[in-house]
């Protein structure tokens, strides 16, 4: 359903504004005015300008006196005062205000009728109003025509600079979000992902203040209704895992934990891109049809093929469609209470296994770590293995101190009894550049056996320094590559890289010290120890 739809309550006065525009009009007003293209698999291309990804340096929350006391104020979350972000507004709406053609999408953001919110997105490029079309939950005919007034708004400006003297704003790009008058603006950058995670900051505030766990993780649910979690940082494999063609997918990126189970907070997907393949993702691969956004890709100009190898415009390449583009998704994405918790960690050091088995109190460790590994080469300035630390495997999007996310999963945890696993997606054999990455296959293996049960049977050994109980057996992998030491031609150098690993974990964690408790604490890696005995 298409209508057009008023602003002038928000001091926008443009006469065309088109309101949930179907994906057809959208796509005609993408290729003759935004210079998108249509691909050959029938995906529209398209170019977020200079910004090719996320801007979480610019981001800001604006300090006011309802939600002050609840935020976790610091790096991430930088205060901005209550008249800097009316300025921005005002930015904003003028900019809006110049634009001979507005989009409004009216959607919603959480699967869950009890914790759904309504969520109103104004802006000015139609390949943004697809986007979000595909990325929040499309309400139905009747739904939209009793929409009302929305929950929150976000006013799209990126294409218009921010302006650096105002008090706060440091740099031509702005996002900030203000919990009071419930708005989100988004001035100097065009990237989509800052309205997709915009949102989802907002979710990651609301539902905690209400006692629901709101969690940066992907989800899918077996034939017998057992539901699995998995949490990573970028390119650790979220999305490619739960994407099982034997099992349901719920959701690739965001979710909540309830009373009654888990529920997506999206309507979409939102998939990496670079080096996709039929072959190794065919359920990512075909999900790039008609209605599909493709952000940053290169095409070829005869053919209109899209080259995923191609990297040239950044390695953030993306793809955006809705959760039903996925042949096994679970409309509604709705589940029971999850039986398995997967952290998926990228290690470029090489010395994590590729599985083990978490006690409680390393759950709530590791779940407050949230590591991965960045490898040489893929940014400036980086030669070897660099350890990343993100809290709650998402800490950009955190809004209350990690404490308070780790201690409402831990207490779901506990009261449905969910197993909690680490798997190594990263490096086995020695370090990058000396070993080599982990085959997708085994890493598929060690899940199935999760998932039926198997591995939580398996034999283990006990992992001298990081304490892990690691199984030695596991069905259609080979047992030499499950304790990582032994996959090590030079085993003194093993035991120096897996001593500064612990180290960096320890120095990392020490900033979460006075809000954990000595169980906790005691679970992390032991610097010092053997990794041979």
């Amino acid at each position: 359903m298409s209508n057009s739809i008023s602003l002038t309550s928000y001091g926008i006065n443009v006469s065309n504004v088109l309101r949930n525009a179907p994906t057809a009009r959208l796509y005609e007003d993408g290729i003759l005015n935004d210079g998108s293209t249509i691909v050959a698999s029938g995906a529209i291309a398209t170019d977020s300008a200079a910004k090719k990804g996320r801007s979480p340096k610019d981001k800001r929350i604006v300090e006011e006196a309802s939600s002050k006391n609840d935020v976790w104020w610091g790096d991430i979350n930088i205060p901005f005062p209550e008249d800097s972000f009316a300025k921005n507004r005002k930015i904003a709406i003028d900019y809006l205000n110049t634009c001979k053609q507005l989009y409004v999408v009216d959607g919603f953001a959480g699967w869950d009728s009890d914790s759904q919110i309504k969520v109103r997105i104004i802006c000015s490029r139609p390949y943004h109003a697809l986007f979000m079309h595909n990325m929040l939950i499309r309400p139905t005919a009747e739904e939209l025509a009793n929409f009302g007034e929305p929950d929150y708004v976000v006013f799209n400006a990126g294409p218009c600079d921010a302006d650096t003297s105002v008090e706060g704003v440091e740099t031509k790009t702005s996002v900030a979000l203000n919990f009071a008058t419930a708005e989100f603006v988004i001035l100097g950058t065009q990237y989509a992902g800052e309205m997709k995670k915009g949102i989802f900051t907002i979710m990651h505030y609301l539902m905690p203040k209400a006692g629901t766990c709101s969690m940066h993780c992907s989800a899918n649910e077996g034939p017998e209704g057992d539901v699995s979690l998995f949490f990573g940082l970028s390119g650790t494999g979220k999305t490619t895992l739960s994407a099982d063609s034997d099992r349901a997918l719920i959701g690739d990126d965001e979710h909540c934990w309830n009373d009654r189970g888990i529920f997506n907070i999206e309507g979409g997907c939102y998939a990496k891109c670079i080096n996709l393949a039929e072959e190794s993702e065919p359920e990512i691969y075909h999900a790039i049809r008609f209605g599909t956004v493709l952000e940053n890709v290169v095409v070829d100009e005869d053919s209109r093929v899209v080259d995923f190898a191609d990297v040239s415009k950044t390695e953030n390449t993306r793809a955006s469609y809705p959760i039903e583009f996925i042949d096994h998704a679970k409309i509604p994405c709705l589940a029971g209470h999850p039986n398995n918790i997967i952290f998926l960690t990228c290690d470029a050091f090489g010395v994590l296994p590729p599985v083990s088995k978490l006690t409680p109190e390393q759950k709530m460790y590791h779940f407050i770590s949230g590591y991965t590994a960045k490898v040489a080469g893929t940014e400036v300035g980086i030669t070897e293995p660099e350890a990343t630390f993100s809290a709650c495997f998402g800490s950009p999007f955190l809004v209350w101190h990690p404490a308070k996310y780790a201690e409402i999963l831990a207490e779901k945890m506990r009261d449905h009894k969910a197993g909690a696993w680490l798997i190594n997606t990263g490096w086995s054999g020695g370090a990058y550049g000396t070993g080599s990455r982990m085959s997708l296959k085994y890493t598929r293996a060690i899940i199935d056996a999760i998932h039926d049960g198997s591995l939580a049977k398996a034999t283990t050994e006990t992992d001298p320094i990081f304490g892990f109980e690691v199984p030695t057996v596991c069905a259609e992998v080979p047992s030499e590559i499950l304790v990582p030491r032994n996959t090590w031609a030079d085993k003194e150098a093993f035991d120096a890289t897996a001593s500064k690993l612990a180290g960096l974990f320890v120095e990392n964690f020490k900033k979460f010290e006075n809000n954990a408790s000595d169980a906790t604490k005691a679970a992390g890696p032991k610097v010092g120890a053997q990794a041979g005995v």
